[in-house]
């Protein structure tokens, strides 16, 4: 069916809930692999890809042999544990990259890192680029930073990026970046909602490139704004916002700079000879006049 309707392959979705469903997982991998060769051989066409979307961090029970052997790439999925439902009594930062107070077990950076040091390779891995955020009750307006006190989920803020965006516009809520754990955040009356704006995903798309991921992906492409996260995750910027010179792009501006370079140490080379070939003349002539005299 995926060949019919010229799709390029297929991605697994679907939660694991004992260990028998982990030990099985391996041969259902396997047995994908199988029909998908054979159906390559038969149609004469290039392979279907074969891709999964796993959980924030490898269970001891995941075959990751069987990962690595057989599947095209992964999708890490965030973890979810720092949202209204399951962190209440305090403001959060989810989908974070780092965190410097709470658990580190939250956040991108460990869920990449785990994936790697259990024997998944870097370029078998695509990290999540959330276009949500989550909405806290503050408890008390004035107190609106990371880690505030709250009352449960806030209301009248969807979660979408969209959304967000929208209501920021309508009541001039200032958004702050906090670099310390790389997520955008904003409180509107007792509302307070920490999110993945444009900052947040270009520190992100910087992080996949250092860490030598295969790529990120989107969750979801509709709620993004006008193409506003999509467009910063696609520029090819470091985090501090300047395009980085590599490749062709950067040997042809090094390039470019060392001929300008020689033709102005050549034209002030010439520049000398003729000066001194003519004042040389010029002494000549004076040397000559004056005999005459």
């Amino acid at each position: 069916m995926a060949r019919q309707y010229g799709f390029q392959g297929l991605d697994f979705w679907g939660p694991t809930n004992s260990s028998d469903d982990m030990s099985n997982l391996g041969i259902l991998f396997e047995e994908w692999r199988a029909a998908i060769n054979l159906e390559a051989r038969n149609s004469a066409e290039q392979e279907l890809i074969l891709t999964a979307s796993v959980t924030c961090a490898p269970r001891d029970d995941y075959s990751v042999d069987s990962i690595q052997q057989q599947l095209d790439w992964v999708h890490v999925r965030g973890c979810g544990e720092l949202w209204p439902n399951n962190w209440p009594n305090f403001t959060a930062a989810p989908n974070a990259l780092y965190s410097p107070n709470y658990n580190d077990v939250y956040t991108i950076n460990y869920s990449i890192t785990a994936w790697i040091n259990a024997g998944l390779s870097a370029k078998k891995i695509v990290m999540i680029l959330p276009y949500f955020g989550m909405v806290w009750r503050l408890v008390n307006p004035k107190e609106n930073g990371i880690g505030a006190p709250a009352a449960g989920k806030g209301t009248g803020i969807g979660i979408r990026y969209h959304a967000i965006k929208n209501k920021i516009n309508l009541n001039g809520a200032k958004v702050i970046f906090d670099e310390r754990y790389v997520v955008n955040y904003c409180s509107i009356g007792t509302s307070w909602v920490a999110f993945d704006d444009v900052e947040a995903i270009q520190h992100k798309v910087s992080y996949a490139k250092e860490k030598g991921l295969l790529g990120y992906f989107v969750w979801q492409v509709s709620y993004d704004d006008n193409w506003v996260l999509s467009q910063s995750a696609s520029q090819d910027v470091n985090i501090n916002g300047s395009a980085p010179v590599d490749g062709k792009n950067g040997e042809n501006k090094s390039r470019r700079l060392l001929a300008i370079i020689l033709i102005t140490i050549a034209a002030a080379v010439i520049l000398l000879i003729l000066c001194s070939v003519l004042f040389h003349c010029w002494m000549r002539n004076h040397k000559t006049k004056g005999n005459l005299f």
